[in-house]
């Protein structure tokens, strides 16, 4: 129907678009998971002390995500914030294994809502870095980590405000929260052990010492 003409040739480039669109967004979704996996893999070499293979597997995400990016303009741009906030978190959890600075959100060319995401997410892993120096008695090194803790949940809480604009940021620091409230309690913990231990030696050596007299 000539009615229709004009109708129909924009249907057609629309469909065009879509289609496109639909193309991008498969491969977005496969590269975003290799790119995720990649930043797991850095997670757990450089909890292990692998720091050579963690560095590699964090370029290696870098890589993917320069290359999704490429195919995520507009509406499919919503897809990279899961893969950035990984990336964010791996390349935080090898700074701080390091003792070096956390790198800036510039520095890693993700969005700010990524590294908000992100950052949130170390609180958890610098748990885990925490509770592994204490099994092997590396006690300064749990404080360090404790300390690191507070200071990310200290300078990310007041972000809260943002939950409208960043999905899911609130809950994320709620769970920051806790986490950081359940170590301290570890903490006093593992003091009150190494009080009692410090005691209970120094009794034995003043018994040794009365039975030599």
């Amino acid at each position: 129907m000539k009615n229709l003409e004009e109708a129909s040739s924009s249907l057609k480039t629309i469909e065009k678009e879509l289609q496109s669109v639909l193309e991008r967004r498969e491969r977005i979704l496969k590269s975003t998971r290799d790119a995720i996996l990649a930043c797991s893999r850095a997670i757990v070499a450089a909890h292990a002390g692998k720091l050579k293979q963690a560095e590699e597997e964090i370029e290696a995400a870098r890589k993917v995500l320069l290359g999704i990016r490429k195919d995520a303009g507009g509406s499919l741009g919503r897809y990279l914030t899961s893969p950035e906030a990984e990336f964010v978190e791996a390349s935080a959890v090898f700074a701080l294994v390091r003792g070096k600075v956390v790198p800036d959100a510039g520095s890693l060319h993700v969005s700010s809502e990524a590294y908000l995401l992100g950052l949130l997410d170390t609180v958890g892993e610098l748990k885990r870095l925490l509770l592994v120096s204490l099994t092997k008695g590396r006690v300064k090194d749990a404080e360090r980590y404790f300390a690191q803790m507070e200071e990310l949940y200290s300078v990310l809480s007041p972000f809260a405000v943002f939950d409208n604009v960043v999905g899911g940021v609130r809950r994320k620091i709620d769970v920051a929260r806790m986490i950081t409230e359940d170590t301290r309690g570890v903490l006093a913990e593992e003091a009150r052990r190494e009080s009692l231990l410090s005691s209970m030696e120094s009794l034995r050596k003043r018994i040794r010492d009365a039975a030599k007299s």
